[in-house]
């Protein structure tokens, strides 16, 4: 879905990946290829955050900037990067600005020693924990929920034995969904909210281990997966082993992982809590068959998101599966957007059409999603003046009727197109001869019965969203 270059597509918050090699050996470029692996979550800016467990303890080496990993980082970037401990992070805003101030990961030095957090997901109660620090002096570098985070672990441990009890119980504190990596001078530690929203799994690769929001990013670096850290686990790793703390873990039926995970976000050789994003994603695809059928000569995926689902159309149907469009790869954050006036269209600059491959055939298009409907129908478009004879939409989602506040940048529902319109008349805006989504009770089915988030096609949320979206808030 991150193929055009507008604001009519959904985006993930963030990756967050953390190392520590109890060898004793820079980690520095470890992570930095983790997060190239986990570059799909976030395309604004970039961090990387080191430290010497055996140095003096507080010294954190960091380096962030906006853009994509390889435009922060270059060969001499990691020259003065030493240390066995460290946190990397990538980001697309969802709440705070885009600027180098809230790029990620934030360095704490307080009266315990330092602490470096890299944070994925959206806080709801952020503004009052916020408040909460500001009346007792605290000064805010950042618009971003993850410096509030960071706060409290920091005022929590005051008070505490171990920085994992004060993670604990900062946590404790926290609604809404957070994956955390925190670095403190010689541990390394993990923490999913309790609903599981965010993914976060743990790796090792001989005496390191490592913490990461895919595994694809495990396999990158040549690291085994060991498992997913469980909904409400803080787990802490140090040389004399791995420590978990599930006291903030819910009932199983509470749990409610984001279901975009599994229909866009990750990847699709990644696995999370268990099941394959592109198994899924393939299921999502068959079900699309089953329910809306249509007679037509090829099914094509929009790259990349719908690519697995328009097989699993394909495989269940039996119309062939083809390719119907040409992604160019080398667009990326640094593009200069084109002008509304002007003639060039960025999903055009991002993608164009095989005409030989569409000229006089009855097309099926299956996408992941449709926001604001404008990207949807410039490809159909795309398609018709190619030469498609006929263009029916597939959609390996439900319509989006509400907003999400878990660190989705889905908009407000006004500016949502399923809010104000019907299924047809949402065909007729984006000029397809079809038009069929995904159903609501096939969900668990595609992602294996996990317990899943739906709120942002029932507006039923796990837990009692905000009275106002408060989304931004701290720029206002």
């Amino acid at each position: 879905m991150a193929l055009s270059m507008d604001s009519d597509r959904l985006h993930e918050e963030c990756g967050v990946f953390g190392i520590y090699d109890f060898d004793g050996n820079d980690v520095a470029s470890t992570i930095y290829y983790g997060l190239f692996a986990l570059q799909h979550r976030g395309q604004e800016s970039c961090g990387i955050a080191v430290s010497d467990t055996k140095g003096p303890k507080g010294k954190v080496i960091s380096q962030k900037g906006m853009g994509l990993v390889n435009e922060v980082f270059t060969q001499e970037s990691f020259e003065g990067m030493k240390g066995d401990i460290g946190v990397g992070h990538v980001r697309y805003s969802t709440a705070g600005a885009s600027t180098r101030e809230n790029a990620q990961p934030l360095v704490l030095n307080y009266v315990k020693g330092t602490l470096g957090l890299a944070h994925n997901g959206n806080l709801i109660n952020a503004n009052e924990l916020r408040e909460d620090l500001a009346y007792t002096g605290a000064i805010f570098q950042t618009t971003i929920d993850s410096e509030v985070i960071a706060y409290h672990i920091a005022r929590e441990r005051l008070n505490t034995h171990t920085v994992e009890d004060a993670v604990c119980r900062a946590a404790k504190k926290l609604k809404g969904a957070f994956s955390l990596v925190v670095m403190s001078p010689r541990k390394l530690i993990g923490a999913r909210d309790p609903f599981g929203f965010k993914p976060l799994c743990i790796g090792k690769r001989e005496n390191a281990y490592i913490l990461a929001s895919e595994t694809c990013a495990l396999e990158t670096i040549g690291a085994e997966f060991v498992r997913d850290v469980l909904p409400g686990e803080v787990v802490t790793i140090t040389p004399e082993g791995m420590k978990s703390d599930t006291s903030l873990c819910l009932p199983r039926e509470q749990e409610a992982r984001c279901i975009f995970e599994y229909i866009y976000f990750a990847r699709p050789d990644s696995r999370i809590d268990g099941v394959s994003v592109y198994a899924a994603r393939i299921r999502a695809g068959r079900f699309l068959a089953i329910d809306s059928p249509v007679e037509a000569d090829l099914v094509v995926g929009v790259p990349e998101s719908g690519n697995a689902a328009a097989l699993g159309y394909a495989m269940e149907s039996g119309i062939p599966y083809g390719n119907a469009f040409v992604k160019n790869g080398y667009v990326g954050r640094t593009f200069i957007k084109p002008k509304q006036s002007s003639r060039e269209s960025s999903v055009r600059i991002k993608l164009n059409v095989l005409s030989d491959a569409v000229r006089g055939k009855r097309v099926i298009m299956i996408d992941d999603s449709i926001v604001r409907g404008t990207t949807s129908g410039r490809i159909v478009r795309m398609l018709r003046e190619s030469g498609a004879a006929e263009v029916h939409v597939r959609i390996s989602s439900p319509p989006f009727l509400w907003p999400c506040y878990f660190g989705t940048d889905i908009p407000e529902q006004k500016q949502l197109i399923a809010c104000s319109r019907t299924v047809e008349e949402i065909r007729q805006v984006i000029g397809a001869d079809t038009l069929g989504y995904l159903k609501i009770d096939r969900l668990s089915e595609m992602s294996e019965g996990l317990p899943i988030c739906k709120g942002c096609f029932t507006g039923k949320y796990p837990m009692e969203p905000p009275a106002e979206d408060i989304r931004g808030d701290f720029e206002r």
